[in-house]
């Protein structure tokens, strides 16, 4: 990270306990090095055991991304910079309006069966992500499961999990699976409006759908870091929490680019 990054990664870091008179014993490690670390892990697409040397050791940095993951950590800090980047936008904290979509991605040999299925519209053997965003591309939710779970079903989860987090969110848009029971149980139970935008039956090529574009290019900001290039991870909550890092760069280096 240059400085200007790391100015804005570091105000919107969790406070450590210690820091704030709450007890546990002071880090012994430099948090800028950690951070890019992690940072530079998931966007090589390394494994842990291959952190250059310019870095601490690899069992210490994994040691700090687990901690984080487990205490949601990384998700808050994600969220605050979330927080930031609309507000440089100029836009409300809280939004109103989201677009969910899925995307299957192979699954390496090191992801158990128990958390693998095989998408049979993608013809992929692996996981699937389902992640909802604002209407800037900004992550809201985000779920990974075994691609062989259909985006109805985990729908329902994933549009609870929204509600739960961002209650003001009305209105979402989707593609043609998320059709059936979920637009009902959406309205019903989450007072959310799923509204499906469908591509047209006389249109052939690639064309830019209305909304659903937004998430399409989350997607391809993932695909920039390689750890994301496929799923590695052996666990489906460390699938999000990479998610997450790799979408916090992208927001930490626009707040940079502000900031000059």
């Amino acid at each position: 990270m240059s400085d200007a990054e790391w100015a804005v990664v570091r105000d919107a870091m969790p406070v450590p306990g210690w820091l704030e008179g709450r007890g546990g014993q002071p880090e012994s490690y430099c948090h800028r090095q950690m951070v890019d670390a992690v940072r530079y892990l998931v966007a090589g697409g390394i494994t842990w055991r291959a952190m250059p040397a310019d870095f601490p050791a690899w069992d210490r940095v994994y040691a700090f991304f687990r901690r984080w993951r487990d205490k949601g950590l990384t998700a808050e800090f994600h969220d605050r910079l979330r927080d930031r980047v609309r507000e440089a936008a100029g836009r409300d904290v809280e939004p109103t309006a989201a677009v969910i979509d899925a995307q299957s991605v192979k699954g390496a040999a090191s992801v158990p069966a128990a958390t693998r299925g095989f998408d049979g519209g993608k013809k992929v053997n692996g996981r699937k992500r389902h992640i909802v965003v604002d209407t800037l591309g900004l992550l809201l939710a985000v779920m990974v499961t075994a691609a062989s779970v259909t985006d109805r079903d985990a729908g329902r989860t994933l549009l609870a999990r929204l509600h739960e987090r961002h209650w003001r969110v009305t209105r979402v848009w989707a593609d043609g699976g998320y059709t059936g029971r979920l637009i009902d149980a959406a309205r019903d139970v989450l007072r959310i409006a799923l509204t499906v935008v469908r591509r047209s039956d006389d249109t052939s090529g690639f064309t830019v759908l209305p909304k659903r574009w937004l998430v399409e290019r989350t997607f391809a900001w993932l695909m920039r870091s390689r750890r994301l290039a496929r799923d590695y991870e052996m666990r489906t909550d460390t699938s999000e929490s990479v998610i997450r890092w790799s979408l916090s760069m992208v927001m930490s280096r626009r707040l940079a680019r502000r900031a000059r």
